[in-house]
């Protein structure tokens, strides 16, 4: 969970009262929150680098305070005061719209086709007639910074470039050049370098050096001009001198470059939405029973105060009379809900979980273990365990690489489920046969209709390692699962199996599965030799198929 430090007077200003600690501490659970430190600048110099470094610093007091990963919109000082007054019914639930410059058009920022070589997205919005406090400003860029290390994973995903728009003219242009082709001076610096000049530059700073593998292979770099060939940013590296904010900045171009649109899109609004009354995008909405709600948190409320427990937690909401339907707007600061279920928890959250009347289940039973086949799961995994070791050659596996890999072992996303499994039973021979195991997980493959180029796809793998294959084991299995799934044994529309060929498969011994007339896996008696390669002895029948059909 990410943790925001806040100073705390400053925190009890601006929610117009003062908390003991103890209340403020009861205040964040009931908001699923967690005060996790109460400490001081002062006091975490102290205890990480020695008292005498310690010596000048502040002795203001911080909360320290732990946030559900998905609520980026609790990441600043902004977001979380006005969650917390909105919970506490002292704020209305705002509602953000996009508004139109009062003078002129809107502005625009132009991407080429040179992008797509290396960062392809971009997204962008104007805060208008902002007054910075030495407080906002230093909130605004630590809201970058939590943005950048959660969401933007480490800048790889999306780099945020806040600019000071008085100081540029638009309309603004992201392109992609040749590294010897970008000039300009970058922030905090006296002098022009060239892009390539920069790279080395920065080798050696303690912050920046720790992005500079995201583009530096890259054989052009992304660049953000306005008008006037003014360079605005080198994402993501660094912003441009020219167009840096201060304290008098009055109106912010903020800009998101991007390999994930998606999270562009969602980075941009947390940024608009801290700082702005306004948003770039409308709201959604989204319809639900109040019958769903109560039966899931159990509890026994009318619509009415249902759709008042979701206005607390900023999703407005109202009955519409129509049966007990509710309507309930989704605005963009609340990115983390994306089903009716994250509504019901905040509906939970509201009523209060120590509110909720604990009930006896209307089910007794006694758990106890049941012989079948044991789970396994592994996500990651090296090239030689999805190509050579299965017979297959890795150009075949649509694998997506990971850049970077700290060891062997994380070199690619599998593609299989079957080289975890292998594995497993590899590390546990010493245990009694048979081994029966099985995953039903996500695979990941490259796929060029997506956003990120990739997707996933869900899979179902068993394997059965015994003295003899057991190829009756696995097609029992596949049977049962296809009777749990109410699939019939027929052709046509039920399901059915037929030989096939399969280099990881002994020939003869391996058959494709069909569902509804189309391919979804193969089961089989594994090669030999892709038994020893994975360091087995005993012969292994698997069945791997593709489940996203049944979902």
């Amino acid at each position: 969970m990410p943790t925001v430090g806040v100073k705390r007077d400053l925190l009890f200003k601006a929610l117009g009262r003062t908390y003991t600690d103890e209340e403020f501490d009861e205040l964040c659970f009931e908001f699923g929150l967690e005060l996790d430190e109460i400490t001081s600048e002062k006091e975490i110099i102290s205890r990480e680098q020695g008292d005498s470094k310690a010596s000048g610093a502040s002795d203001t007091i911080l909360y320290k305070i732990d946030v559900p990963a998905n609520r980026y919109d609790l990441l600043c000082l902004e977001g979380l005061v006005r969650g917390l007054q909105v919970f506490k019914n002292t704020l209305e639930a705002p509602r953000y719209r996009r508004v139109s410059p009062s003078s002129g058009e809107p502005q625009k920022l132009v991407i080429t086709k040179e992008t797509a070589a290396v960062r392809p997205h971009a997204v962008a919005a104007v805060l208008r007639n902002i007054t910075f406090t030495q407080e906002r400003y230093d909130s605004f860029i630590e809201l970058q910074e939590k943005l950048h290390q959660n969401i933007c994973r480490k800048r790889s995903l999306v780099a945020i470039g806040t600019h000071d728009l008085d100081t540029i003219s638009g309309p603004f242009t992201y392109t992609a050049k040749p590294p010897g082709d970008i000039s300009f001076k970058p922030l905090n610096q006296t002098k022009e370098y060239t892009a390539t000049q920069l790279m080395s530059l920065y080798k050696t700073d303690s912050h920046l050096r720790h992005y500079l593998h995201i583009i530096e292979d890259k054989p052009v770099y992304p660049v953000i001009y306005d008008s006037n060939g003014i360079v605005l940013s080198m994402p993501p590296i660094i912003n441009g001198d020219h167009s840096k904010i201060t304290l008098k900045t009055k109106n912010v171009f903020i800009e998101c470059t991007a390999t994930d649109v998606t999270k562009a899109k969602i980075v941009l609004d947390m940024m608009v939405t801290m700082f702005s009354e306004y948003c770039s995008q409308p709201f959604t909405k989204e319809k639900l029973s109040s019958e769903f709600i109560n039966r899931k948190v159990g509890i026994n409320e009318s619509t009415e105060k249902i759709a008042q427990l979701l206005t607390r937690m900023c999703l407005l909401s109202q009955a519409t009379g129509v049966g007990d339907e509710i309507e309930v707007e989704i605005p963009p600061t609340r990115s983390d809900i994306i089903h009716a279920c994250d509504i019901m928890e905040d509906a939970a959250m509201a009523y209060g979980f120590n509110n909720i009347p604990r009930t006896t289940p209307r089910t007794y039973t006694v758990a106890n273990q049941v012989p079948g086949f044991s789970s396994a799961c592994l996500m990651c995994c090296s090239q030689e365990d999805i190509a050579e070791k299965l017979a297959k050659k890795i150009s075949e596996t649509k694998a997506v690489h990971i850049s970077n890999p700290k060891t062997a072992e994380f070199q690619v996303a599998r593609t299989t489920l079957l080289p975890g499994l292998l594995k497993t039973i590899a590390a546990n021979r010493k245990m009694p046969l048979p081994l029966k195991l099985f995953e039903i997980s996500d695979v990941v493959l490259k796929d060029e209709t997506k956003d990120v180029g990739a997707r996933n796809s869900r899979r179902f793998c068993a394997v059965y390692y015994n003295k003899s294959p057991g190829f009756e084991v696995i097609h029992g299995l596949l049977d049962r699962t296809m009777q749990l799934l109410e699939v019939k044994s027929v052709r046509g529309d039920g399901y059915h199996i037929q030989a096939a060929d399969d280099s990881t498969f002994f020939p003869g011994r391996c058959a494709e599965i069909f569902v509804r007339g189309k391919s979804v896996g193969r089961l089989g008696v594994l090669h030999p030799d892709v038994i020893n390669r994975f360091e087995l002895t005993m012969p292994c029948s698997a069945l791997e198929m593709d489940i996203e059909p049944f979902l």
